[in-house]
């Protein structure tokens, strides 16, 4: 069960199939589209402003949303929110990605399938085009993403969407076992790849 706040009457709005960790807390003018993932320890704060998750996006592990009072905080659908970013009164554009540890200042619109370097610091106010490569700090656009970067980045997010599912479906606290059993099995294989990894492969 999720950590949910209802606040000035406003109650999170979470989709039955949508997954979000028991460790994240939503307060307030939250609303989840369908199949999201929020992982453990984001943190979603519609107190001041209204935080809007697009269907199959996800936020991940130790993340922040949050706004002024007036502003939304909003990633539109399939987008892909990494490890500890943060977002704060900003628009994620459909189907982009905000790398680990970066924060997007208020009033930043990413134009769709957008990628955001890993700790980039995006200025408040800066409008990015679509298909855009963000990296730096202060962050600059570098080039346009690539045909294969935008298939990259789907599949990864397609694997997140398989993660609710999975979560939704089998996730559960259990007591840890002292030792590692006989016949261990292996973690199932995926051909998701890193970035770097998807560039060099062949057409």
């Amino acid at each position: 069960m999720a950590n949910c706040y209802e606040f000035k009457g406003f109650v999170p709005v979470i989709p039955e199939d949508t997954f979000v960790h028991p460790q994240a807390v939503l307060i307030g003018n939250v609303i989840l589209g369908h199949g999201c993932y929020i992982g453990p320890g984001a943190s979603l704060r519609g107190d001041f402003g209204r935080i809007v998750v697009g269907d199959g996006a996800n936020v991940q592990d130790n993340c922040i949303l949050h706004s002024f009072p007036g502003r939304d905080a909003v990633v539109e659908p399939d987008g892909h929110i990494g490890h500890g970013a943060i977002l704060h009164g900003c628009t994620i554009g459909r189907n982009a990605l905000v790398g680990m540890n970066a924060v997007i200042m208020d009033g930043v619109i990413l134009g769709a399938e957008s990628i955001v370097g890993a700790q980039a610091f995006v200025r408040g106010e800066t409008v990015i085009p679509p298909r855009s490569m963000v990296v730096g700090s202060p962050a600059k656009v570098i080039r346009e993403v690539t045909e294969r970067e935008v298939a990259w980045k789907t599949r990864g997010t397609a694997e997140y969407q398989q993660l609710a599912r999975d979560c939704l479906a089998g996730l559960k606290p259990v007591a840890p076992l002292r030792t590692v059993e006989e016949n261990r099995p292996e973690m199932a294989a995926s051909d998701v790849v890193s970035i770097q990894e998807a560039r060099r492969q062949p057409n």
